[in-house]
Protein backbone atom coordinates (compact mmCIF):
# COMPACT_ATOMS: atom_id res chain seq x y z
CA UNK A 1 0.00 0.00 0.00
CA UNK A 2 2.87 2.48 0.86
CA UNK A 3 4.59 1.74 -2.78
CA UNK A 4 1.20 2.49 -4.37
CA UNK A 5 0.89 5.52 -2.68
CA UNK A 6 4.94 7.05 -3.13
CA UNK A 7 3.51 6.16 -7.04
CA UNK A 8 0.51 8.01 -7.16
CA UNK A 9 2.38 11.04 -5.55
CA UNK A 10 4.73 11.17 -8.35
CA UNK A 11 2.15 10.92 -10.86
CA UNK A 12 0.97 13.83 -8.96
CA UNK A 13 3.68 15.49 -8.91
CA UNK A 14 4.67 15.18 -12.37
CA UNK A 15 1.38 16.31 -13.74
CA UNK A 16 1.40 19.64 -11.62
CA UNK A 17 5.16 20.23 -13.33
CA UNK A 18 7.07 20.17 -9.87
CA UNK A 19 8.76 17.19 -10.58
CA UNK A 20 8.85 17.89 -14.35
CA UNK A 21 10.32 21.34 -14.33
CA UNK A 22 14.07 21.37 -14.80
CA UNK A 23 14.39 24.54 -15.71
CA UNK A 24 15.75 24.08 -18.89
CA UNK A 25 12.62 23.81 -20.68
CA UNK A 26 12.85 26.25 -23.44
CA UNK A 27 10.42 28.95 -23.41
CA UNK A 28 9.10 31.01 -26.49
CA UNK A 29 8.01 34.92 -25.61
CA UNK A 30 4.57 35.94 -25.91
CA UNK A 31 2.01 38.45 -24.95
CA UNK A 32 -2.11 38.59 -25.20
CA UNK A 33 -2.54 42.01 -26.92
CA UNK A 34 -5.92 43.42 -25.82
CA UNK A 35 -7.79 46.32 -28.07
CA UNK A 36 -9.08 48.10 -25.46
CA UNK A 37 -6.25 49.97 -23.82
CA UNK A 38 -5.85 47.61 -21.11
CA UNK A 39 -2.47 46.07 -19.78
CA UNK A 40 -2.01 42.06 -21.66
CA UNK A 41 -0.67 39.66 -20.21
CA UNK A 42 2.42 37.72 -20.88
CA UNK A 43 4.30 33.86 -21.66
CA UNK A 44 4.82 33.84 -17.65
CA UNK A 45 3.65 36.29 -14.99
CA UNK A 46 4.38 37.18 -11.69
CA UNK A 47 7.03 36.09 -9.56
CA UNK A 48 8.69 33.67 -12.56
CA UNK A 49 10.03 36.97 -13.95
CA UNK A 50 9.93 39.10 -10.96
CA UNK A 51 12.53 36.35 -9.10
CA UNK A 52 15.01 36.71 -11.71
CA UNK A 53 14.76 40.79 -12.33
CA UNK A 54 13.05 40.21 -15.77
CA UNK A 55 10.47 41.86 -17.04
CA UNK A 56 7.94 42.68 -20.24
CA UNK A 57 6.24 45.47 -19.48
CA UNK A 58 6.52 48.69 -17.40
CA UNK A 59 4.94 50.47 -14.39
CA UNK A 60 1.05 51.58 -14.44
CA UNK A 61 1.09 54.76 -15.71
CA UNK A 62 1.39 56.84 -18.59
CA UNK A 63 4.93 55.97 -20.70
CA UNK A 64 5.97 53.79 -23.33
CA UNK A 65 9.46 52.51 -23.62
CA UNK A 66 10.73 52.02 -27.44
CA UNK A 67 12.89 49.37 -27.83
CA UNK A 68 14.62 48.24 -31.21
CA UNK A 69 16.46 45.23 -32.08
CA UNK A 70 19.27 45.66 -34.68
CA UNK A 71 19.92 42.98 -36.23
CA UNK A 72 21.48 44.54 -39.24
CA UNK A 73 21.67 47.65 -41.39
CA UNK A 74 19.80 49.07 -43.82
CA UNK A 75 18.93 52.54 -45.23
CA UNK A 76 15.72 52.07 -42.73
CA UNK A 77 18.60 52.26 -39.99
CA UNK A 78 19.21 55.81 -40.52
CA UNK A 79 15.77 57.25 -41.15
CA UNK A 80 14.86 55.75 -37.75
CA UNK A 81 17.65 57.57 -35.94
CA UNK A 82 17.17 60.86 -37.61
CA UNK A 83 13.05 60.56 -36.83
CA UNK A 84 13.84 60.06 -33.12
CA UNK A 85 15.97 62.93 -33.23
CA UNK A 86 13.81 65.15 -34.69
CA UNK A 87 11.15 64.15 -32.43
CA UNK A 88 13.56 64.20 -29.46
CA UNK A 89 12.80 60.67 -28.19
CA UNK A 90 15.10 58.44 -26.97
CA UNK A 91 15.05 54.88 -27.09
CA UNK A 92 16.49 51.35 -26.14
CA UNK A 93 18.54 49.43 -28.89
CA UNK A 94 19.53 45.76 -28.27
CA UNK A 95 22.64 45.22 -30.70
CA UNK A 96 24.60 42.25 -32.04
CA UNK A 97 28.34 41.95 -32.52
CA UNK A 98 28.29 42.68 -35.79
CA UNK A 99 26.22 45.99 -35.80
CA UNK A 100 28.92 47.19 -32.79
CA UNK A 101 32.13 46.15 -34.53
CA UNK A 102 31.09 47.03 -38.35
CA UNK A 103 27.95 48.99 -37.71
CA UNK A 104 27.53 52.17 -39.65
CA UNK A 105 25.38 53.76 -37.38
CA UNK A 106 26.63 53.23 -33.74
CA UNK A 107 28.65 56.33 -33.50
CA UNK A 108 24.72 58.46 -34.10
CA UNK A 109 23.14 55.59 -31.99
CA UNK A 110 25.45 56.61 -28.78
CA UNK A 111 26.04 60.31 -29.40
CA UNK A 112 22.29 60.89 -29.82
CA UNK A 113 22.46 59.25 -25.85
CA UNK A 114 19.98 56.47 -26.94
CA UNK A 115 20.67 53.71 -24.59
CA UNK A 116 22.16 50.85 -26.18
CA UNK A 117 21.86 47.19 -24.93
CA UNK A 118 22.75 43.56 -25.24
CA UNK A 119 21.30 41.15 -27.91
CA UNK A 120 23.77 38.61 -27.77
CA UNK A 121 27.36 38.46 -29.64
CA UNK A 122 26.07 36.07 -32.57
CA UNK A 123 21.88 35.73 -32.14
CA UNK A 124 22.28 31.95 -31.11
CA UNK A 125 19.27 30.10 -29.34
CA UNK A 126 20.78 30.85 -25.74
CA UNK A 127 18.18 28.04 -24.55
CA UNK A 128 20.36 25.54 -26.36
CA UNK A 129 23.57 26.62 -24.35
CA UNK A 130 24.34 23.61 -21.35
CA UNK A 131 27.04 25.56 -19.79
CA UNK A 132 26.93 28.83 -18.11
CA UNK A 133 30.56 29.58 -19.87
CA UNK A 134 29.00 29.46 -23.02
CA UNK A 135 26.66 32.12 -22.21
CA UNK A 136 28.24 34.09 -20.48
CA UNK A 137 30.72 34.45 -23.46
CA UNK A 138 27.72 35.59 -26.01
CA UNK A 139 26.77 38.05 -23.35
CA UNK A 140 30.34 39.08 -22.73
CA UNK A 141 31.79 39.34 -25.84
CA UNK A 142 29.32 42.28 -26.68
CA UNK A 143 30.21 43.89 -23.85
CA UNK A 144 33.87 43.75 -24.98
CA UNK A 145 33.23 44.60 -28.40
CA UNK A 146 31.34 47.76 -27.43
CA UNK A 147 33.75 49.17 -24.75
CA UNK A 148 35.86 48.78 -27.44
CA UNK A 149 34.20 50.53 -29.97
CA UNK A 150 32.57 53.45 -28.29
CA UNK A 151 34.60 53.51 -24.72
CA UNK A 152 31.24 52.91 -22.66
CA UNK A 153 29.51 50.44 -21.05
CA UNK A 154 26.40 48.63 -22.54
CA UNK A 155 23.52 49.28 -19.90
CA UNK A 156 22.72 45.86 -18.36
CA UNK A 157 19.59 44.75 -20.21
CA UNK A 158 19.65 41.82 -22.50
CA UNK A 159 16.68 40.63 -25.03
CA UNK A 160 17.21 37.18 -25.75
CA UNK A 161 17.35 36.41 -29.12
CA UNK A 162 13.75 35.30 -31.18
CA UNK A 163 12.51 35.66 -27.51
CA UNK A 164 13.45 32.18 -26.61
CA UNK A 165 14.50 31.83 -23.13
CA UNK A 166 14.32 28.95 -20.52
CA UNK A 167 14.54 29.91 -16.04
CA UNK A 168 18.25 29.14 -16.55
CA UNK A 169 18.79 31.37 -18.64
CA UNK A 170 16.88 34.05 -16.75
CA UNK A 171 19.18 32.93 -13.61
CA UNK A 172 21.98 33.42 -15.85
CA UNK A 173 21.32 36.44 -17.27
CA UNK A 174 20.53 38.30 -13.42
CA UNK A 175 24.08 36.01 -11.97
CA UNK A 176 25.89 38.71 -14.86
CA UNK A 177 24.15 41.83 -13.57
CA UNK A 178 21.58 41.95 -16.30
CA UNK A 179 17.68 42.32 -16.37
CA UNK A 180 16.32 40.23 -18.76
CA UNK A 181 13.13 42.40 -21.53
CA UNK A 182 10.82 41.34 -23.53
CA UNK A 183 7.99 42.99 -24.72
CA UNK A 184 4.10 43.66 -24.85
CA UNK A 185 3.71 45.64 -27.73
CA UNK A 186 5.31 44.18 -31.30
CA UNK A 187 3.88 43.33 -34.79
CA UNK A 188 4.91 41.87 -37.86
CA UNK A 189 7.54 43.74 -39.15
CA UNK A 190 10.48 42.21 -38.94
CA UNK A 191 10.87 40.79 -42.73
CA UNK A 192 11.72 43.35 -44.99
CA UNK A 193 9.99 41.37 -47.98
CA UNK A 194 6.37 41.32 -46.84
CA UNK A 195 5.95 44.64 -45.03
CA UNK A 196 2.88 45.18 -43.03
CA UNK A 197 0.95 48.90 -45.35
CA UNK A 198 1.73 51.50 -42.97
CA UNK A 199 -1.84 52.21 -42.23
CA UNK A 200 -2.21 49.05 -41.07
CA UNK A 201 0.82 49.04 -39.14
CA UNK A 202 0.11 52.08 -37.17
CA UNK A 203 -3.47 51.26 -36.85
CA UNK A 204 -2.17 47.97 -34.99
CA UNK A 205 0.15 49.38 -32.37
CA UNK A 206 -2.14 52.51 -31.88
CA UNK A 207 -5.27 49.45 -31.30
CA UNK A 208 -2.90 47.75 -28.57
CA UNK A 209 -1.16 50.32 -26.70
CA UNK A 210 -1.81 50.13 -23.19
CA UNK A 211 0.45 51.76 -19.77
CA UNK A 212 3.92 50.95 -19.59
CA UNK A 213 4.27 49.41 -23.13
CA UNK A 214 7.84 47.92 -23.94
CA UNK A 215 7.23 48.05 -27.78
CA UNK A 216 9.38 46.17 -29.47
CA UNK A 217 10.26 47.48 -33.01
CA UNK A 218 13.14 46.52 -36.04
CA UNK A 219 14.53 49.84 -37.40
CA UNK A 220 15.34 48.01 -40.73
CA UNK A 221 11.49 47.50 -41.42
CA UNK A 222 10.51 50.45 -44.47
CA UNK A 223 6.92 50.50 -43.12
CA UNK A 224 8.63 51.61 -39.37
CA UNK A 225 11.07 54.10 -40.62
CA UNK A 226 7.47 56.11 -42.32
CA UNK A 227 5.23 55.60 -39.50
CA UNK A 228 7.57 56.21 -36.80
CA UNK A 229 6.67 59.90 -36.71
CA UNK A 230 3.35 59.76 -36.67
CA UNK A 231 3.38 57.17 -34.41
CA UNK A 232 5.37 59.33 -31.77
CA UNK A 233 3.41 62.27 -32.41
CA UNK A 234 -0.06 60.51 -31.88
CA UNK A 235 1.10 59.18 -28.34
CA UNK A 236 2.63 62.43 -27.39
CA UNK A 237 -1.52 63.76 -28.51
CA UNK A 238 -2.61 60.72 -26.04
CA UNK A 239 -0.54 62.09 -23.18
CA UNK A 240 2.23 59.29 -23.05
CA UNK A 241 5.89 60.44 -22.07
CA UNK A 242 9.07 58.12 -23.63
CA UNK A 243 11.12 56.56 -21.19
CA UNK A 244 14.30 54.28 -22.14
CA UNK A 245 14.36 50.66 -19.86
CA UNK A 246 16.87 52.47 -17.13
CA UNK A 247 14.24 55.37 -16.40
Amino acid sequence: MKKLINIFLCVCLLSTGVLASTGTKRIEWYYNPTCDNTRPSGAVEGHFLDEYGGFYIGPDEKSVYLTFDLGYENENVKKIIDTLKEEDVKATFFLLRHTVVNGEYLDSIVSDGHLCANHTSHHKDMTKMSDFESFKEEIEGLEKDFKEKTGKDLAKFYRPPCGAFSEQNLKWAQELGYKTVFWSLAYADWDEKAQMSPDAAINKLLSRMHNGAVILLHPTSSTNAKILGEFIRTLKSQGYTFKTLDM
